[in-house]
């Protein structure tokens, strides 16, 4: 049974330990911890298969990261009561998200969403492989059979759509009010030598 454990989470698991690594890079902000983490969730998996094999291994392996990624998080937000009373002592306010900022970075998100579902699919494609996979150029211009350099002008392209999406609206808002500013300040003058 051992061996043929060993033998499953080496064909199922350990085939996609470059995506796990790439996931725990862009989840944990201590890239210094992503080794362990690696290896806890294979621990984790690992055992839990000696129960009972999932069905969908990827997925197990996945949803496993993600549970001890909230776990270390978990651990992380408790605090003892002595080194609570030192948190105290430094009277520091901390930042917590407005409601409107919370707002606001929900409109963002759904703004770019909508731009990368307008773009064209190669860029589309290229794009997520390059920055959400954290593929590299080379990797992502084999993988779809193009230069590195389309690769490149792809990922310049979408990231002018998403700015465009996301600032353009706010720059003709913004030279809007200015403009009203202006022309307010204009009619005053106007007013004052009349």
């Amino acid at each position: 049974m051992s061996e043929s454990l060993e033998a499953w989470f080496a064909r199922e698991i350990l085939t996609h330990e470059d995506a796990l690594v790439r996931y725990l890079r862009r989840m944990w902000p201590d890239r210094d911890d992503v080794h362990d983490l690696r290896q806890e969730t294979y621990v984790r998996v690992y055992e839990a298969a000696g129960k009972g094999r999932p069905h969908s291994p990827k997925a197990f392996l996945f949803t496993t990261a993600r549970h001890l990624l909230a776990d270390r998080i978990r651990r992380e937000r408790v605090v003892s009561i002595e080194a609570r009373g030192d948190i105290e002592a430094l009277d520091v306010l901390i930042d917590e998200i407005s409601p409107e900022e919370r707002a606001s970075a929900h409109e963002d998100l759904r703004t770019v969403a909508r731009a990368f579902e307008r773009l064209p699919p190669r860029c589309r494609e290229v794009f997520w492989l390059r920055r959400v996979e954290e593929l590299s150029q080379r990797e992502v211009a084999a993988r779809l059979g193009i230069r590195e350099g389309m690769v490149e002008k792809h990922v310049a392209k979408a990231m002018r759509r998403f700015a465009d999406a996301l600032f353009g609206g706010r720059r003709m808002r913004s030279r809007r009010k200015t403009q009203a500013r202006a022309d307010g300040e204009h009619e005053h003058v106007e007013q004052q030598t009349d």
